[in-house]
């Protein structure tokens, strides 16, 4: 689905005070879509039709993502919890799965530590995990996300040019399947419009916020009271199958497919590969009911 269309056919709403972009479509049981950094619910593109087919399919930009609000400075991984919480009563969804992506690994595990303590507002059935930063020990950050992350962040932004961004895209997808021009395109204007670049120092901070939160965000994964799915792109330098081989070792009987020629945006690179891995892990949570 081009951009154009993913946006025109997807409404905003506010959600706690600030403007929401969401995508909706499909029926049977809801699914939450949560996309990465730092990109946007476009992401989920070329699988939403494979998805949409069998749930209720939610997908939105997240605060400081896209074509949500861009305005705030305050912004953190429980920030963005709180929004996909209000968003979903909004729509009047009490129980949902989740499948999630990079950043949305973590905002996923934010939710699923409320579900663990008795906070939550929406009860999760399950969760599909696509690469990211699930445990920080595991985490290979870029170069220029470390910058970012960093005091000179705010300088550095700036100077990040489609060429650099290309490039640091081209890296992180596997060789076989590298970003097509639509995706550079595409998710570069989403990134920089509205003085998205001046947001980039700011929402990267998720990096420390993992490192200070690991046991709130790990523990509702070594504990499992939900079914957990992980589909990894071996080839990701960032969160490949280093992250996969971590996964294996803490979460309980690890229900994991592996990628072995695809990248950190496996659901870009591989579309079908990892619908099929979706409705294969979701085959057996019917089975098992």
């Amino acid at each position: 689905m081009h951009l154009q269309q993913w946006y025109g056919s997807g409404e905003c709403c506010e959600v706690n005070g600030r403007s929401v972009f969401y995508q909706r479509d499909g029926a049977g049981e809801p699914l939450i879509c949560i996309h990465g950094f730092p990109t946007a619910s476009w992401d989920f593109a070329d699988i939403w039709p494979l998805l949409t087919n069998r749930f209720d399919t939610i997908a939105h930009d997240m605060l400081g993502f896209g074509r949500s609000d861009k305005t705030r400075r305050d912004i953190t991984v429980k920030l963005q919890a709180d929004i996909i919480e209000q968003l979903a009563v909004k729509l009047n969804i009490s129980r949902a799965h989740i499948l999630a992506h990079d950043l949305g690994d973590t905002v996923a595990q934010e939710l699923l530590a409320r579900q663990f303590n008795g906070s939550a507002k929406v009860e999760w059935l399950s969760c599909a995990f696509l690469n990211g930063g699930i445990f920080p020990e595991a985490h290979k950050p870029r170069r220029v996300q470390t910058l970012l992350a960093s005091p000179v962040g705010p300088l550095i932004a700036p100077l990040i040019s489609k060429r650099s961004y290309r490039n640091t895209m081209t890296n992180i997808f596997g060789p076989k399947y590298p970003p097509s021009d639509a995706f550079i395109d595409g998710s570069w204007q989403l990134s920089t419009e509205n003085n998205g670049k001046q947001m980039f120092p700011v929402l990267i901070r998720y990096m420390q916020e993992r490192r200070d939160n690991r046991e709130r965000w790990v523990t509702p994964l070594e504990q499992t009271k939900i079914p957990l799915k992980l589909i990894n792109g071996v080839l990701d330098p960032i969160s490949g199958g280093h992250m996969a081989d971590r996964f294996r070792e803490v979460v309980p009987n690890a229900d994991i497919t592996l990628l072995d020629d695809a990248g950190h945006y496996p659901h870009v690179e591989k579309p079908e590969a990892v619908a099929e891995a979706f409705m294969a892990f979701h085959d057996g949570l019917d089975n098992n009911t």
